[in-house]
């Protein structure tokens, strides 16, 4: 089966990784067709291995080699697929679109803080079969009510995300390979 694995907290906060490096990581804990898209930590492989274990597996073999208690989350070419046609908005240049990467639930806790805050003009959020999107003008991400949130520690525990063309790429690329 075809995988993504979303890194989180790559180049941050003093863990400097060089993907090449993480894609040897990889295929020294036994996957195959490893490659990266981006330096952001998405990292495309096939294994015949279950998620459960795959995530453990990669989560320990990273900790262990660069030193930092690494976060994954894995997602199917089929989800990751999904995640892009099922994005609510239309890119705008002048906007930003993020997908988050979450665990199953969180993305409702997300949606509850989003509805908490005061939004911008344009400012919008959308839950569409399990994956929260986020849609905010360039330039306003880190500034606006709702970033500041996702900026709490308790958030970065459970998520990452990605601009929706990011997910774009991955999927490209899942579906040249």
């Amino acid at each position: 089966m075809k995988y993504c694995a979303f890194l989180r907290g790559v180049n941050v906060n003093g863990t400097a990784m060089k993907m090449a490096e993480v894609c040897d990581i990889f295929k020294k804990a036994g996957m195959k067709d490893v490659s990266s898209v981006l330096a952001t930590g998405n990292i495309l492989f096939e294994s015949d291995e279950v998620p459960e274990n795959l995530k453990q597996k990669l989560e320990k073999s990273l900790s262990e080699h660069f030193h930092y208690e690494a976060f994954l989350f894995l997602k199917t070419d089929e989800e990751v697929k999904g995640i892009l046609e099922n994005s609510p908005f239309e890119k705008d240049e002048n906007l930003h679109i993020y997908s988050f990467i979450c665990n199953s639930g969180d993305e409702n806790l997300l949606m509850q803080e989003f509805l908490k805050t005061n939004h911008q003009e344009q400012e919008e959020a959308k839950l569409i079969k399990g994956n929260f999107y986020w849609k905010i003008p360039k330039g306003n991400t880190l500034d606006s009510e709702f970033g500041k949130i996702l900026g709490k520690k308790s958030f970065k525990n459970i998520l990452t995300s990605r601009n929706i063309n990011t997910i774009e790429k991955i999927v490209n690329k899942f579906f040249i390979l």
